[in-house]
Formats: C-alpha cells, sequence, structure tokens
C-alpha cells in the first residue's frame, strides 16, 4: 500500500453495544464496511499483530490514546487500532485499556489486512496470520502517508516498533501541514 492508493472494499463483523437487549452482554452485530470507517473523514490507522501484546498495550495503543487532541489539533477526525482479532477479543482489550479516543476495528478473518498486503504468518510466536505493523493517515479512503515498520516478512525473529509510533505519526502531520 502506499500513498494514493484506495482503501480495500471490506466488511467487518463488529459487535456494537445496544442497551435495549438488556442483560449483562447488551451487544448485537452489525457489519461496518470500509466505506462506514473512513468516507468523507480523515483519520489515522494502525494496525498492530495482537490485542492484550506487550508494545501494542504498552506503548502503541495508549500513545494514540492520550494524544488524540494532538492528533485533532492536526486535523484528524478519528483514530482507528485494527488488528487480526474478532470484535469479542478488540471490545474488551478497549475496554481493559479504558479507550476513550481510539476506535477498535476487528479484522477476524484478516480479510482487510490480507488486502492491504500487511497480512503476515506469526506461527514462530504461535499466533497465526497476523498484521505486520504499520501506520496510514487517510483522508477519503485514500493512503495520504504510509508507514511501516521494516522487514516485513513471515515469522520475522523481532516486532520492530517505531516508524507506526504515534509520535512519527504525529510529527509527519505537523510537518507536513
Amino acid at each position: 500500500m502506499k500513498s494514493g492508493q484506495q482503501l480495500p472494499e471490506v466488511t467487518f463483523k463488529t459487535r456494537v453495544r445496544d442497551e435495549a437487549i438488556g442483560g449483562d452482554n447488551p451487544f448485537r452485530w452489525e457489519d461496518k464496511t470500509t466505506a462506514d470507517y473512513f468516507k468523507g473523514k480523515r483519520v489515522v490507522l494502525f494496525s498492530l499483530p495482537g490485542a492484550f501484546t506487550p508494545t501494542c498495550s504498552t506503548y502503541q495503543l495508549p500513545g494514540y490514546e492520550n494524544g488524540f487532541a494532538d492528533f485533532q489539533a492536526q486535523g484528524i477526525d478519528g483514530i482507528y487500532c485494527m488488528s487480526v482479532n474478532d470484535s469479542f477479543v478488540m471490545n474488551k482489550w478497549a475496554q481493559d485499556q479504558k479507550i476513550a479516543n481510539v476506535d477498535v476495528i476487528p479484522d477476524g478473518c484478516g480479510e482487510f489486512t490480507r488486502k492491504m498486503g500487511m497480512l503476515v504468518e506469526k506461527s514462530n510466536l504461535g499466533f497465526g496470520m497476523r498484521s505486520w505493523r504499520y501506520a496510514a493517515v487517510i483522508n477519503d479512503g485514500v493512503v495520504e502517508a504510509w508507514f511501516e515498520e521494516p522487514g516485513l516478512a513471515d515469522n520475522h525473529g523481532e516486532d520492530p516498533y517505531g516508524e507506526s509510533s504515534p509520535e512519527t505519526v504525529l510529527n509527519w502531520l505537523k510537518e507536513s501541514a
């Protein structure tokens, strides 16, 4: 994926809170499309290997969450965190992390990630197919800027982090303003 490219059209299987359901688990299934998330908005999308994993939970997701106002000041309408995890996992992770500003997108089957060219095998860690770590500024469904960690490969021995960090993306937004 490079700057200027259109995002792939995918339908995401999400679970959304619906108080009309009642009970301990008031959620219902809702299909959301690429257009639902990205049409008419300028957003940051970042994708990571897995919910509840150390780098993702300690640095990447909290960094975007805590820096939300700084991103808004640079013309960003929203921030999305994607992972090849199902909606149950993504929702629980967001709840566990006390996320209020970043929206999570479940790519449970990895379809979006595959179409982005970022689906990698991570069986060396017992993960199976997962996303390579990246971030992007997306403007109305088109990639405006791309931030990919170096070394994209199946069963990579490391989990590089830096290019897709909130600090790197925010610096780019400030420099390109």
